[in-house]
C-alpha cells in the first residue's frame, strides 16, 4: 500500500509540473501591443510616380521601414508574415523531392566569365574587388555556382537523378530606379531551385513538376495568379513561363485569353496589333479572344537544357553507360515580392488584407477601455489568450491590446488597419453568466458573438502555419 501511495505522490507531482510548465508557457506566448516595435504615429506616406498602395500601406502600418535607395528593414510584422510564406514555399519544394542547400551570395567573375554572362548582364550586376584586385559579384541568381557544385561529384548516376536543390537567399541587382518598395528594389529575398536531369524528356517532367508546386503555392495563398509563356532572356533555355499577380501596378503586359486559358508576355510577340490580339492565341478553334492586362512577376520558370552543365562539366551517366552533360532547369520565386505582391491585389487603399495563412498574427483581443471593471476585463482578455495559446494551431498566434487608456473603436480601427483575421472584442456580454464575445472576423461585414465553447470550436478551425 506505502508504494501504491508512493506511485500516486508521484503521478500528483508530475502533473502539477506539467500544469506549472503549460502556464509558464502561456504566461511566456502572452503578446502585448505596447511591446511591439511599432509606434502607430507615421503620416501616410504621399503618392507619387515610384509609390504604390501596397508599399504604402506597409509603410504606414510598420510592415517594412526604409532604409536607402531600393532597400527595406523588415519589421518584426513583416517579417513573421515573411517566414511563414517562406515555410510555405519550403513544404511545397520539399514535396516534389527538393533538397534545401545555401550557397555563397559572393561569386567569383571566374565562374561568371566561363559562362559568359559577366558582360552580358551589363549595369545591373553588382560588382567588386577584394584586397587582392580579385573580381566578384553579388549574385543576383545562382546557375554558375550551382552548376559549378554539381560538376564537382559528376558524373552523377541517372539512378539519383532527378536532382533538385534549392535555395531562400538574399538576392542583389543594382537597379537604376528603384520603385514600388518590394517590388522592384535593389535587395531581395528569393527562392530558386535548379535541377539536374539525364534526358530532355525527363527534364520536361520536372519542370512541370516544378510549375505544378509553384501553382500550389499561390493556391494556398488564396490569391487569382496567371502563368504565362515568357521569355528565356540571358538565363536562356527552350521552354519558359513566368507567374503573375494581375494587378495595374504590374510592369509586365500579358495577353490572357479568359476562354481556353492561355496567356503570353507582350514581349515574346513582335510587332503585335492591338486591334488583332485574337490571332496570337495558339486555340484559335475555340474562338479565343485574348485580352492585354497587367501583371506584377512573382515567378519564373527556365528548361535551360545544357547551357550551363556543358560549360561547368556538370554530367550525368546515363542508362547506357554513356557520359553526358546533365539536362537542367531553374526556377525562381521573388519571396519579397509575392508578400507585398500579395497585399497590392488583396488589400483596400486604407486596410491590409494579409493571404490568411501568413497573417502575422491570427487573433488581436481588446478588451475594455479604463474605467467601469477595467481589471477585469482586462484579466478576461489575458485568460483567454492563455487558452487560446494552448491551442496547437494558434501557438504564438495571439496579441492583446492593451493600449487600455485609447477606446475600443479606435484600437478596433487598427487593428482591421493592420489585418488582424480575426478580432475579439471583450465587452460587457462577456461579464454575463454566460459570457459572451464579439467576434470580427475582417473579412466579413458583421460581428457575431459567440460563447467560450463556440469561440474555442471557432478558433480550432483556423489553418495556419506555426512558427513556433
Amino acid at each position: 500500500m506505502a508504494h501504491l501511495s508512493r506511485e500516486r505522490i508521484l503521478c500528483k507531482m508530475i502533473s502539477s509540473a506539467s500544469v506549472i510548465t503549460q502556464t509558464k508557457r502561456c504566461l511566456h506566448n502572452r503578446r502585448y501591443i505596447t511591446k511591439m516595435f511599432q509606434n502607430f504615429g507615421k503620416v501616410q506616406p504621399a503618392e507619387t510616380e515610384f509609390t504604390c498602395s501596397s508599399q504604402k500601406l506597409m509603410l504606414y502600418n510598420e510592415v517594412i521601414q526604409s532604409c536607402h535607395s531600393g532597400t527595406y528593414h523588415m519589421l518584426p510584422l513583416g517579417l513573421r508574415a515573411l517566414e511563414k510564406l517562406i515555410k510555405i514555399i519550403d513544404q511545397e519544394m520539399q514535396v516534389i523531392g527538393g533538397q534545401k542547400i545555401a550557397m555563397p551570395t559572393l561569386a567569383t567573375a571566374a565562374v561568371w566569365k566561363k559562362s559568359g554572362r559577366w558582360k552580358q548582364t551589363g549595369a545591373e550586376l553588382f560588382k567588386l574587388k577584394d584586397r587582392h584586385g580579385i573580381e566578384y559579384c553579388l549574385g543576383p541568381t545562382h546557375e554558375e555556382l550551382v552548376t559549378d557544385l554539381v560538376s564537382s561529384v559528376s558524373p552523377v548516376s541517372y539512378r539519383r537523378l532527378p536532382l533538385l536543390l534549392y535555395q531562400i537567399t538574399r538576392k542583389f541587382r543594382d537597379e537604376m530606379a528603384p520603385k514600388y518598395g518590394l517590388l522592384r528594389g535593389r535587395e531581395f529575398e528569393m527562392k530558386d531551385m535548379y535541377t539536374f536531369d539525364a534526358t530532355e524528356e525527363c527534364a520536361k517532367e520536372t519542370y512541370y513538376t516544378v510549375c505544378e508546386a509553384y501553382s500550389k503555392i499561390f493556391d494556398r495563398l488564396g490569391v487569382k495568379y496567371v502563368k504565362a509563356a515568357g521569355d528565356t532572356g540571358n538565363i536562356g533555355g527552350t521552354i519558359s513561363h513566368e507567374f503573375h499577380l494581375p494587378a495595374e501596378v504590374g510592369e509586365d503586359t500579358l495577353l490572357v485569353c479568359d476562354r481556353c486559358g492561355f496567356s503570353s508576355n507582350i514581349e515574346l510577340l513582335e510587332n503585335y496589333v492591338e486591334s488583332d490580339f485574337k490571332s496570337f492565341c495558339p486555340n484559335k478553334q475555340n474562338d479565343c479572344d485574348m485580352k492585354k492586362s497587367h501583371g506584377i512577376e512573382v515567378g519564373h520558370a527556365f528548361l535551360l537544357g545544357s547551357k550551363y552543365s556543358s560549360v561547368f562539366g556538370a554530367n550525368c551517366q546515363t542508362k547506357m553507360g554513356q557520359m553526358e552533360p546533365a539536362h537542367m532547369g531553374c526556377y525562381g520565386l521573388g519571396v519579397t515580392r509575392i508578400l507585398q505582391g500579395c497585399i497590392e491585389v488583396l488589400s483596400s487603399s486604407k486596410q491590409i488584407h494579409w493571404p490568411a495563412l501568413i497573417a502575422p498574427y491570427q487573433v488581436c483581443i481588446i478588451p475594455q477601455k479604463e474605467g467601469f471593471e477595467a481589471d477585469t476585463f482586462f484579466k478576461l482578455a489575458e485568460d483567454l489568450s492563455d487558452q487560446l495559446n494552448t491551442m496547437t494551431n494558434l501557438s504564438g498566434e495571439v496579441i492583446i491590446d492593451d493600449r487600455t487608456h485609447m477606446t475600443v473603436g479606435k484600437r478596433l480601427y487598427e487593428a482591421r488597419r493592420l489585418g488582424y483575421p480575426y478580432i475579439v472584442v471583450i465587452g460587457k456580454k462577456a461579464l454575463e453568466t454566460e459570457a459572451q464575445y464579439e467576434v470580427i472576423h475582417t473579412l466579413e461585414q458583421e460581428p457575431i458573438f459567440l460563447s467560450s465553447d463556440q469561440l474555442q470550436h471557432c478558433m480550432a478551425s483556423i489553418d495556419t502555419v506555426p512558427l513556433l
